[in-house]
């Protein structure tokens, strides 16, 4: 009788959830239209703003005024206005209140940016996502009995610090916690202080401790600090598998990095048949894909979250002043770096991730990379993309797993011919390095026709080296470096050698 009795909560998501498909299903068929009502809510809202005042937003009527009257923004051409509405300013770019400043790691070696966070971005974008995600989870998995249990977010380890009067900086999923609905927080686990605490080591420590007797159903945050997290929770318990531990744990929400190189780990940890896995692409700036299609991981593009997109092609990015390409104006399997114009008063700004679309109507998309972040030391023009392809290929063929991995140049020097030098740590390491390092290199060539062509005859490049790196090489790393946890991450691609040399010295490799 009791199998009988529905979960109210299951009742009322199952209500929320066919409106939801519904409204989802509208910007599916008429992306256009649902884009362009975006881009002039946002204008109506802001033009009596400072930044809406200076460009005249009122007198904007067609997306090509805005276009031409509104430059690309980076970071650095808001942090003027940022450092104002950190002080306790308002009505700057955004005409509610700002006190929310999502610190965002950009690079691992470069210095944090602070996004705004407004309560308009909170609601109708970074929550709706969440949201969205568990909506279009159980219309994939109608028999799911996810808010039977608990739900563990490994986020950022940094406290909320009071910046001002009314000024708060943090990572961002510290943010979304500390502002959680009562119903969510009621199937959150750990507790606040635990999940909020600043000292990275001993959060992931005191999260294995007490969630270990709890039952989790859902489980999100970036891969390599997830793994972190269920190592730990193994060594504290008599546990052979997290299923052991977590017998109803059935869906992982992950985001950050390609998540192929980390599968098999997981599998191996987890170790239940009714696992799931689905990638989001949820940034600092907004909430921007959700993998809606078992079949693929590609991710649908959120198009009613208060975000106006615009594409600009990577061939492109370096120009003075960029043509910038619409929803419905895209190429598939072009690379392009996005553009966002947002409901925290981000206007035409390039957040640096690009993307390529593998399908229209719906648009579907995949993050292929950063628009700083490549290898084009000898031509070979190497994005993240193909990096992580390649090594999720060598991997599966020589029964292999990896930690953290990262590439730089090495230079055409004493008559030597260039190469990439890979520093790659190893969970379990391949049986035979040299065939490890071929199969890398001819996946490569494959998926990269300018790698082949320099790679040719060893015309302008040799063999990739492959270097195996010791135990905790890449945490330490980031450990030395202040940067546990959360969001940041090991570089994957640097045009120079500045990161590879510093791990090495870190390792006394050099």
């Amino acid at each position: 009788m009791a199998n009988k009795i529905k979960h109210p909560f299951n009742s009322i998501f199952s209500w929320y959830i066919k409106k939801r498909i519904h409204q989802i299903d509208l910007f599916r068929k008429y992306p256009t239209e649902v884009q362009h009502e975006t881009l002039f809510k946002l204008l109506g809202k802001a033009q009596q703003t400072e930044f809406g005042l200076k460009y005249d937003f009122s007198s904007i009527n067609t997306i090509d005024q805005y276009r031409n009257r509104v430059p690309i923004n980076t970071y650095s051409d808001f942090e003027p206005y940022i450092k104002r509405l950190k002080k306790g300013e308002q009505n700057i770019l955004w005409p509610t209140e700002i006190k929310w400043f999502a610190k965002s790691s950009g690079t691992t070696t470069g210095k944090s940016k602070f996004i705004p966070v407004s309560r308009e971005s909170l609601e109708e974008c970074h929550y709706k996502g969440g949201k969205d995600l568990l909506a279009l989870y159980y219309n994939n998995h109608p028999k799911t009995k996810l808010f039977k249990g608990k739900h563990l977010i490994l986020g950022g380890s940094s406290q909320l610090n009071y910046f001002s009067k009314d000024s708060y900086i943090g990572d961002l999923s510290a943010i979304i916690v500390e502002n959680l609905p009562w119903w969510c927080e009621w199937r959150r686990t750990p507790k606040k202080q635990i999940t909020l605490q600043s000292n990275w080591e001993k959060k992931i420590d005191e999260m294995a401790k007490t969630t270990i007797n709890e039952d989790v159903y859902i489980l999100a945050g970036v891969p390599s600090w997830t793994l972190v997290l269920l190592n730990k929770i193994l060594e504290n318990s008599r546990g052979k598998t997290i299923k052991d531990i977590w017998p109803n744990l059935e869906l992982y929400m992950h985001g950050g990095v390609d998540f192929n190189p980390y599968k098999k780990q997981f599998n191996n940890l987890i170790h239940s048949p009714n696992m799931n896995y689905v990638q989001t692409y949820n940034a600092s700036e907004g909430f921007f894909g959700i993998q809606d299609e078992i079949s693929s991981d590609s991710m649908l593009m959120m198009l009613d979250y208060g975000m106006f997109f615009e594409f600009i092609p990577i061939e492109s990015i370096n120009e003075s002043h960029p043509k910038t390409y619409l929803i419905e104006e895209i190429e598939l399997n072009k690379h392009y770096a996005l553009v966002i114009s947002s409901n925290a008063g981000l206007w035409r700004y390039s957040i640096g991730d690009t993307i390529k679309f593998t399908s229209k109507f719906p648009f579907r998309f995949s993050v292929t990379g950063r628009v700083k972040s490549f290898i084009n030391a000898f031509g070979e023009e190497l994005i993240i993309e193909n990096a992580e392809k390649a090594i999720a290929h060598a991997s599966s063929l020589t029964d292999t797993e990896i930690v953290d991995y990262t590439v730089g140049p090495v230079y055409m020097e004493n008559g030597k011919k260039g190469t990439h030098q890979w520093l790659i740590e190893f969970k379990k390491p391949p049986s035979n390095l040299d065939y490890f390092t071929t199969i890398l290199d001819s996946e490569l060539k494959k998926i990269n026709s300018d790698y082949q062509a320099k790679r040719k005859d060893d015309l302008n490049m040799t063999l990739p080296i492959v270097q195996s790196m010791p135990e905790n090489t890449f945490y330490d790393w980031l450990k030395n470096n202040g940067k546990l946890g959360g969001q940041h991450k090991i570089p994957r691609l640097s045009n120079n050698r500045n990161l590879i040399e510093n791990i090495l010295q870190n390792n006394d490799l050099n």
